[in-house]
């Protein structure tokens, strides 16, 4: 497969990665109003209209899969930028286990996997809150052992964002090794855009307090669902067309 990005799923261009800095979550938490409901963003709005979800069922005090419900959301403008609170989505350090030309996949399960089913979903926007399409995600992981497969593909892949800038990746919880907390490697770049490097997170894991990469910006949203669990995280990034 030739892309745009580098052959085979290759990620290139500028490439935005970093350490633990930044300060801004992709959606990050909220509270709830005086009147017990959340605040919508437009944002929140937006993602309603994309899978087709009542805006009343996002007012109600369940988890939905918009994370950027903030209870300092100001009243919304006639503008064509929005302000969610949200800071681009902060980079992180690559590590030492990335594997270029990976496989174009949305499921990194294989016979014999084993571990606890993960479901990540959510989405990637621009940094006026549109959806980016065909933004290039590519995922890499340790197995439950907390093993790195550097010889051939497990636990790697990529996939492309749909044309609402949804992705859903399936895959196993990671295992534990020594010195980091429980993460999901992911580099994500729009067409044309800048490459952000990050990594995700797991809520509740004890290692989140000595893990010196750990960023709090980049937890996911955890629940279980039966013996699986889901999860649900929003990117935002620097789309590359004039300046979103």
């Amino acid at each position: 497969m030739t892309d745009e990005r580098g052959a085979g799923g290759g990620i290139g261009g500028p490439e935005e990665t970093g350490g633990t800095g930044g300060t801004g979550r992709a959606g990050g938490g909220g509270g709830a109003t005086a009147a017990g409901r959340w605040p919508v963003s437009r944002k929140t709005l937006l993602k309603a209209a994309l899978v087709a979800v009542p805006v009343p069922a996002l007012l109600g005090g369940g988890a939905a899969l918009a994370r950027d419900h903030r209870p300092s959301d100001a009243p919304l403008e006639p503008t064509p930028f929005c302000d969610d609170g949200d800071d681009p989505t902060p980079p992180q350090t690559e590590g030492p286990y990335f594997k270029p030309n990976s496989p174009e996949r949305a499921s990194l399960l294989e016979p014999g996997t084993r571990g606890t089913r993960l479901t990540v979903s959510g989405f990637v926007f621009g940094l006026t809150c549109q959806p980016v399409a065909q933004a290039l995600m590519d995922f890499w992981q340790a197995d439950d052992a907390g093993a790195y497969d550097n010889r051939g593909f497990r636990m790697r892949g990529h996939q492309y964002t749909d044309a609402r800038g949804a992705f859903t990746l399936t895959t196993i919880v990671p295992g534990l090794y020594p010195g980091r907390t429980r993460h999901i490697h992911v580099k994500v770049q729009a067409p044309g855009g800048r490459v952000l490097t990050t990594q995700l997170y797991f809520p509740g894991e004890p290692r989140n307090n000595t893990d010196p990469i750990f960023n709090a910006a980049l937890l996911m949203n955890v629940r279980q669902a039966g013996p699986a669990k889901q999860a649900t995280f929003d990117f935002v990034i620097t789309s590359g067309r004039r300046g979103r």
